[in-house]
């Protein structure tokens, strides 16, 4: 299997971590990877859990496939709302902007961190491609689509 770093950078482009994970499949516009979580403190992640990741270079989003370290189930899908990724044959990058996006493996959506995004300091064309792509995923969910499909709702 091919490595691929994953680097992870604040809504300034400055460095915030970075992880490996092993190449699933990739496309023009995109690539999949599998990786699992290696950090503690978060609500839904927690050290173990297995991602299975798809980032794109021309959406403002990216989608982390969530599976339970002990039990195997699935937790649901959890999306950044991010700048489009920057993909090389050796890492992915995007810059976060707070929004995230967490759907439930029946379907159920929910929009986290509003507030901290509404205090980023944006550019007018990024806050609104930010929103849009809220909407964006929210219609893939509706629609049952890419890593979607197997919603059970």
């Amino acid at each position: 299997m091919t490595t691929i770093t994953v680097i992870k950078r604040d809504h300034r482009g400055e460095f915030v971590w970075q992880y490996d994970g092993e190449l699933v499949d990739s496309g023009a516009t995109w690539v999949c990877i599998d990786a699992i979580f290696g950090r503690d403190g978060y609500v839904l992640f927690r050290r173990g859990d297995a991602l299975r990741e798809w980032f794109y270079s021309d959406r403002w989003y990216n989608i982390f496939r969530l599976q339970d370290a002990v039990d195997g189930r699935l937790k649901g899908w959890y999306c950044n709302v991010t700048r489009p990724a920057v993909i090389t044959a050796e890492s992915v990058s995007a810059d976060d902007l707070a929004l995230d996006v967490f759907v439930r493996p029946d379907g159920a959506l929910t929009v986290l961190d509003q507030d901290e995004f509404a205090a980023l300091d944006l550019p007018d064309v990024e806050r609104q491609a930010a929103l849009d792509a809220v909407e964006q995923l929210r219609q893939a969910v509706d629609d049952r689509c890419g890593p979607f499909a197997e919603i059970s709702g």
